[in-house]
């Protein structure tokens, strides 16, 4: 955070280069608070430091945003009168008794937001990931019974409720323009977008080129994915596209506008890149660093649809987490290890 310039050295000054000059840092302020970035705290991991500890790191890193998957208590309390904005999300298995029952949902956000009225929340990501199948039919029901509560609450204006979906909601992506959700998950997605558009609420997103590349290799430059692409690649009528992180973004966006939902804004609420698991000429310490790196700096911006920016990123994660199933690069997403130190150089600022 740029200080403002203290009133004696510009004393002196004529009133019109005083004016110039608390203006452009007044700018500078503004753009870099607008840029900031966030980290997910995922804790699927049985050696990570104390929820304190990582509140202090996240204030050493200047790290202003976290997103937290599920009410962790020992978390909640370590952020108390921090002013770090968090994402907190409802669980999955929670959604089927919230949708159903506003008394659950009432319940959820006295627990797990009234009584930390001190924590700066920012979103409810109500689900993550939740794909068209039975729990699907819950998500917008659960939304809207959330949504209930925190404005009982007193807390309507100051959270906004969402969920968190990946790309397999789409038909189409190539090119962007192209984008439409799938038409089997429509019954799903309406009442969400719905929703959304309601309650001038963004739509979270967990974008990964990592992945995108990882299974359309024969298609996709790695260059393009690592944001490192010298020139325009993607040619889509009057947008064009020098990296794949943009181009999915406004896929969504183009989603989103057949969908009635032109209003809605995305967070990306994920995203990143492993440094270790599987191929290491594209899952190294070294692409993920530029990958990361290059976020914090692109996001400063728009994409080539909606150039307005900048655009409210998430990192993840903040740690290697050890006990996460599956692939062996989703334990190595981490920007730190469980000992705090750093898997590569990065800056936050």
């Amino acid at each position: 955070m740029h200080k403002m310039a203290k009133s004696h050295i510009v004393a002196n000054v004529p009133s019109i280069v005083s004016k110039l000059l608390l203006f452009g840092i007044l700018m500078a302020t503004i753009t870099t608070t607008g840029a900031q970035i966030g980290v997910c705290y995922g804790t699927v991991a049985d050696n990570l430091p104390h929820p304190r500890e990582v509140i202090s790191m996240y204030n050493q890193q200047n790290i202003k945003r976290m997103r937290l998957y599920g009410p962790n208590r020992d978390a909640l309390e370590a952020l108390r009168g921090s002013k770090i904005e968090l994402i907190i999300g409802v669980e999955n298995e929670r959604l089927q008794d919230i949708a159903s029952n506003q008394a659950s949902a009432d319940d959820w956000v006295q627990r797990n937001v009234v009584t930390y009225g001190n924590v700066n929340f920012k979103y409810i990501a109500v689900g993550n990931e939740i794909e068209s199948g039975p729990i699907a039919q819950y998500v917008g029901p659960a939304m809207e019974k959330i949504q209930n509560a925190i404005s009982k609450a007193g807390f309507g204006d100051r959270i906004k409720v969402s969920t968190a979906v990946h790309p397999v909601i789409l038909q189409e992506s190539y090119p962007p323009s192209k984008g439409s959700f799938k038409q089997d998950y429509r019954a799903f997605l309406d009442p969400i977008i719905g929703f959304l558009v309601r309650h001038n609420s963004p739509l979270l997103l967990n974008v990964y080129p990592y992945f995108t590349y990882i299974q359309n290799r024969q298609s996709v430059n790695l260059q393009y994915a690592l944001f490192q692409y010298p020139s325009v690649l993607v040619p889509d009528g009057q947008y064009s596209y020098q990296n794949l992180f943009d181009a999915e973004l406004d896929a969504h966006y183009a989603a989103l506008e057949k969908a009635g939902g032109g209003s809605v804004r995305i967070v990306v609420s994920e995203t990143g890149w492993p440094s270790a698991g599987n191929d290491g000429s594209v899952t190294n310490k070294d692409n993920a660093r530029i990958y990361n790196q290059n976020v914090i700096k692109h996001v400063k911006g728009g994409t080539p649809r909606r150039p307005g920016g900048p655009i409210e990123t998430y990192l993840f994660a903040m740690f290697n987490e050890n006990l996460k199933n599956g692939d062996p690069t989703e334990k190595n997403f981490g920007l730190f290890y469980p000992d705090k130190s750093a898997v590569y150089p990065i800056n936050f600022n």
